[in-house]
């Protein structure tokens, strides 16, 4: 009804409009003026007419509306929360890559490849820690090295029980005293072997975390043992944090002078090396001068990269799984438009033809079943974009991070339900152009 009213009020308006002008032939010839019909410009049917007769029945049915517009909703609200959150992430692990992996560096002895197996070409003097630590920029240091057991384990009783099940025995690991807090750990339970223990070969064991439990300690004060391929060694420490250094959470450290003394070791396998945000480059390079000034080229060095690179790689993992699913919304919201804006065409085909009878186009017919459709998913777009933004806002604050999102990403989602409003009512406007009024008219 109200597009119906809008019409004819619109065709009563230019019926006002029409003026009269004398015939200038006429009045040459009779000195009189005869009146001819002259159509005023504002006859024409604008642009602003075009929006209020496509937006006049789009209230009409709230209910309909509100189901149409509903996978437009949810599809654009899917795809800018997925960008937002994949944003919001981004700049959490750049965060927490500036606080580990930035302020680290790794020196380990150079491989070369020979016919069956690498080989290293140099080795880690025994007071790298020492030397590193004198270079500007670094904060901590220390070395590690694994020991391979082969058959013998690690226990925490002295006598093993045969027809007890197997259990993988905690990796065994030589370490120097720095690393602990070159990787922030602390030792909470006892202390830390020191390089006393290591000059005396004293036969002393710190423990991760999840190794001692395990092992089953939980205390020291006692003294606990534990036996490594039959030999005793006590617990002194129980080292938990060691954001750097997961492994050694499962580890069993001792002192390199005793790994030496009853394993045979020969050299250390990594040095670990704490620095300061932004020292990575510089440390790199002097770090395998001072270790080994005459062959700095036996030793290799792990600096920090950018962390951008991780980032967008979390970000693109994100963002297929979450735009799969804003891409299937869509393309619901779509057809529901496409669907709807039929059902329109058909239900308002005697309008059609009415206005076809009196002067309107197809043009003209199909442009206003267009319109009505791409304000359908402007208006599914906009509520979509909103609620994207709101939900990575209130997630951020749940988990206490800062949301990130780019102003432009919501705008992009409503211009995105404009589009996909565009392309469902293109057919529903192609078949609203083609109905002739006589054949609208008769039906009606």
């Amino acid at each position: 009804m109200s597009t119906k009213k809008s019409l004819f009020s619109r065709l009563f308006r230019r019926r006002s409009n029409t003026t009269t002008t004398p015939d200038a032939t006429e009045t040459a010839a009779t000195g009189t003026a005869a009146l001819v019909p002259s159509i005023r410009h504002a006859d024409r049917f604008l642009l602003h007419d075009l929006v209020a007769e496509a937006t006049a029945d789009i209230g009409s049915r709230p209910a309909r509306l509100v189901m149409t517009i509903l996978g437009t909703v949810l599809g654009i609200g899917s795809l800018v929360a997925t960008v937002g959150f994949a944003q919001t992430a981004a700049a959490q692990i750049a965060a927490q890559f500036d606080s580990y992996a930035s302020t680290q560096v790794i020196v380990t002895p150079a491989e070369a490849k020979g016919r069956n197996a690498s080989f290293a070409t140099g080795s880690l003097p025994w007071d790298s820690a020492d030397r590193v630590l004198r270079l500007a920029g670094v904060e901590g240091a220390g070395l590690s090295g694994k020991i391979a057991l082969g058959t013998e384990t690690i226990t925490a009783v002295p006598v093993n029980d045969p027809s007890a099940a197997e259990t993988a025995s905690p990796p065994l690991m030589a370490v120097s005293p720095g690393l602990i807090p070159a990787v922030d750990g602390t030792v909470n339970v006892g202390r830390m072997f020191d390089d006393g223990h290591s000059e005396r070969t004293d036969r002393v064991a710190v423990l991760g975390e999840r190794a001692a439990e395990k092992l089953g300690i939980n205390r020291v004060d006692s003294q606990p043992s534990i036996f490594i391929g039959g030999l005793a060694y006590a617990v002194i420490g129980i080292a938990d944090g060691m954001e750097r250094r997961g492994d050694l959470l499962d580890a069993v450290m001792i002192p390199f002078g005793t790994a030496r003394a009853d394993f045979g070791m020969g050299a250390a396998e990594e040095l670990t090396i704490r620095i300061a945000v932004g020292a990575g480059p510089q440390v790199a390079e002097q770090s395998v001068l001072a270790l080994a000034p005459d062959f700095p080229d036996t030793l290799k060095t792990r600096a920090p990269s950018a962390g951008s690179d991780l980032a967008q790689s979390v970000q693109a993992d994100v963002n297929i799984v979450f735009i799969v699913l804003g891409a299937i919304a869509l393309l619901a919201g779509g057809l529901g438009i496409a669907n709807v804006t039929l059902l329109s065409v058909m239900e308002r085909i005697g309008e059609i033809g009415l206005r076809r009878a009196l002067g309107a186009t197809r043009r003209q017919i199909g442009a206003q079943f267009v319109v009505e459709s791409v304000v359908i998913g402007l208006i599914g777009g906009l509520i979509g974009a909103a609620l994207g933004v709101i939900g990575v806002v209130i997630v951020a604050a749940l988990q206490g991070w800062t949301p990130v999102t780019h102003p432009l990403v919501a705008v992009a989602g409503t211009v995105l339900g404009a589009l996909v409003g565009l392309l469902s009512g293109w057919y529903p406007s192609w078949r609203a152009a083609r109905i002739e009024p006589v054949s609208a008219l008769r039906g009606a």
